[in-house]
């Protein structure tokens, strides 16, 4: 069953894909009157638009088949949703290792995260929500941050937001376990702000500290701009995030530039890359609307920290923040002072610089020295190989 609805599902985004070529050729019909995009629900609009009415006076209608549970998703619209961690797995020092561990156990919590009977301590009463990025899980983003915190006194919690498969919207990376933040980045802020609520009624807290990596700083920045954060959030500290959007060495940059001029270039790859992915291109609607009024809210403390070799979040600087009104910006470059630290954009949350700077942001009087190791691009290994 499985395997024959996937075959109909790429086919029809072959036929849709057809369909778009030929509209652009200027061969559609002239009665299609719906957008096209390569995906089923377009492809299902278009074949509406097409149908005569039958002599019985009814209208035959196409059926897009999502693949969900109920059976009755249109398939017009991407659809995510978050989990719970289950269990603990093993401190890591290096991503890739996290990475193979969350394929056999996608929801695993980071070490000593979750742990719902945490309290806050008089030192520390912020608990600390890390948001892990796109393609990505709680785990294999903070399986070194997430036990370094905790020893350092800190309440820890994470979850698993913007899980979407393939016939959901969250592409071809969402076949692989624990491949997370695909969906539509404004349903995963909601999901963080249900779960940071949950955090603040079982710890007592009034306000959370978040550490974001990559698109979880920017659903962060969502949920405090638009989802009720403003109040409940004392510092954002962010790593790689794509405040600003990315241009993935130039890609999303020229992929934009054609959606301008009329050819919905980045709509032929959203059922390939994802939603998430999509919206993160620069200049997408999404930033038109997260940054209208600026980069902060007031009350909250921010640090963005960029690393010179992210290969991901591109330009680097584009991670950094303007304060507003009644808001504090540290604009960190992990490299400033650290040369041999080359992390790029996984290793970043397996460094034991950013990490100093994480504890440091948290706690600008108490915080550790800034620690300066070697850590290796793509490899990492917490400092060392």
């Amino acid at each position: 069953m499985t395997t024959h609805t996937l075959r109909r599902t790429l086919c029809g985004l072959g036929i849709a894909a057809g369909l778009t070529a030929a509209s652009a050729l200027g061969t559609t019909p002239a009665t299609a009157e719906p957008t096209l995009e390569p995906t089923i629900g377009s492809l299902a609009a278009y074949l509406d638009s097409t149908m005569a009415t039958a002599a019985d006076g009814r209208t035959p209608t196409a059926i897009a088949d999502t693949g969900s549970a109920s059976g009755s998703g249109s398939g017009s619209a991407a659809t995510s949703r978050a989990t719970d961690t289950l269990g603990e797995g093993p401190a890591m020092t290096a991503p890739l290792a996290a990475f193979a561990y969350s394929l056999l156990h996608p929801d695993a919590a980071p070490p000593k995260a979750n742990r719902w009977d945490c309290e806050p301590s008089a030192e520390h009463p912020n608990p600390v929500v890390l948001l892990h990025g796109t393609w990505l899980n709680a785990f294999d983003t903070f399986s070194y941050l997430s036990p370094r915190l905790a020893d350092a006194g800190y309440c820890v919690f994470t979850l698993n937001y913007g899980k979407s498969g393939l016939l959901e919207g969250g592409g071809l990376g969402a076949i692989l376990p624990g491949r997370n933040g695909v969906g539509p980045m404004a349903d995963s802020a909601r999901q963080a702000a249900d779960f940071i609520d949950r955090v603040r009624a079982a710890t007592g807290a009034e306000q959370v500290d978040i550490i974001g990596h990559s698109q979880g700083g920017t659903i962060a920045n969502h949920y405090l701009k638009f989802d009720g954060g403003q109040g409940k959030v004392g510092k954002l500290i962010t790593f790689g995030a794509t405040h600003h959007g990315t241009s993935l060495m130039g890609i999303a940059t020229l992929g934009r530039m054609i959606n301008n001029a009329g050819i919905d270039i980045l709509g032929f790859y959203r059922p390939i890359i994802g939603v998430s992915n999509v919206e993160q291109a620069v200049g997408s609607p999404f930033y038109t609307t997260l940054n209208a009024n600026g980069d902060t809210v007031p009350g909250v403390a921010y640090t963005a920290v960029g690393s010179r070799y992210d290969e991901v979040m591109n330009p680097y600087d584009w991670t950094f923040l303007t304060a507003g009104p009644d808001a504090t910006v540290d604009n960190i470059t992990l490299q400033a002072g650290c040369e041999q630290d080359i992390s790029d954009h996984l290793t970043m949350m397996y460094s034991p610089r950013a990490t100093s700077i994480a504890l440091r942001a948290l706690d600008p009087a108490n915080g550790p020295e800034l620690a300066c190791t070697f850590n290796p691009w793509f490899l990492g290994g917490g400092g060392s190989l």
